[in-house]
């Protein structure tokens, strides 16, 4: 399996950190799309089935705890995209924090440090992500 080389390595800009508090004005419900890197972009270390399956299989375990909702994700072979509603009194840091821990753990995959986040608005705005998603294929 390729390991990859990460963006420091070949001198790519690194992503600058943002704060993922939700606003408080933000109502229960709201709907994120979400996007977490494998440590090295460009390695397929979710390529392998069972990790694949797991890394899904967990995803909904979080929903079954109550943590987020899931309305769509979809595992790329080095990054893996969702769109869920969060439970606001904990937020989207202090949820997916410990699952990519897990995931470290368990399946011994290594992610990028944080994750990009992106609040979906408008239900076309949901629409159009979800469609998107859809439509990816590994």
């Amino acid at each position: 399996m390729n390991a990859g080389i990460s963006n420091l390595e070949v001198g790519l800009p690194q992503r600058k950190r943002l704060p993922h508090e939700i606003p408080w004005w933000v109502a229960q419900g709201a709907r994120h799309f979400i996007t977490i890197n494998a440590k090295c972009r460009g390695s397929a270390p979710f390529t392998e089935p069972s990790v694949a399956e797991a890394l899904l299989r967990n995803l909904l375990a979080y929903e079954t705890s109550e943590r987020w909702q899931i309305w769509i994700g979809i595992i790329m072979p080095d990054h893996l995209h969702f769109i869920a509603t969060f439970a606001l009194e904990s937020g989207l840091t202090a949820s997916i924090r410990p699952w990519k821990a897990y995931q470290s753990r368990t399946l011994a995959v290594e992610f990028q440090s944080g994750f990009f986040e992106h609040r979906l608005r408008t239900d076309a705005e949901f629409e159009e992500k979800s469609e998107s998603l859809a439509s990816h294929r590994i």
